[in-house]
C-alpha cells in the first residue's frame, strides 16, 4: 500500500481523539483497500507519554478475517511523527501494519510502514 487514505468525515476523529496526547492513548485503525473506515479504540498498554505498546480487544483481530487491515495510530507529544526508535524495537505484532503518528503539539500527521526494524514512509491522502 503506497496511500493510506482518510476521508474527510474521519479527520476529525483521526486528528482529535481525546485521549491522543500526553497519556500517549491509542486507536487502532481500521483500513479496507488503503481507505480509513473506521477505528477500534486500543490502549497504550505502557501508560506512558514515552513508551508505547498498543493493545485491542481480542476480537478486533478477526476484523482482518473479514477483509478489514489493521493499523496503529498514537501521538508524540513533542518529536516528529516518525517511529521513534522504541516504536521500532517493540512493534511486535504490529510490525508490518501501517502506522498512523501525530505529534500533538503541531498537529502533524504522518503514516509509516515497519519492516525488518525500519520504516517507510506512506503517503496520506
Amino acid at each position: 500500500m503506497a496511500t493510506i487514505k482518510i476521508p474527510p468525515v474521519l479527520r476529525p476523529s483521526v486528528g482529535g481523539e481525546k485521549e491522543i496526547g500526553a497519556s500517549g492513548g491509542s486507536v487502532g485503525e481500521v483500513l479496507r483497500d488503503g481507505r480509513a473506515v473506521g477505528y477500534e479504540r486500543g490502549r497504550n498498554a505502557e501508560a506512558s507519554p514515552y513508551r508505547f505498546r498498543l493493545e485491542v480487544e481480542p476480537e478486533v483481530w478477526f476484523l482482518e478475517d473479514d477483509g478489514y487491515e489493521l493499523a496503529v495510530f498514537h501521538s508524540h507529544p513533542t518529536s516528529a511523527p516518525r517511529p521513534s526508535r522504541a516504536d521500532l524495537e517493540r512493534a511486535g505484532l504490529w510490525a508490518s501494519r501501517p502506522w498512523l503518528i501525530l505529534r500533538t503539539d503541531t498537529r502533524e500527521l504522518a503514516a509509516w510502514r515497519i519492516e525488518d526494524g525500519r520504516a517507510r514512509e506512506v503517503t496520506i491522502a
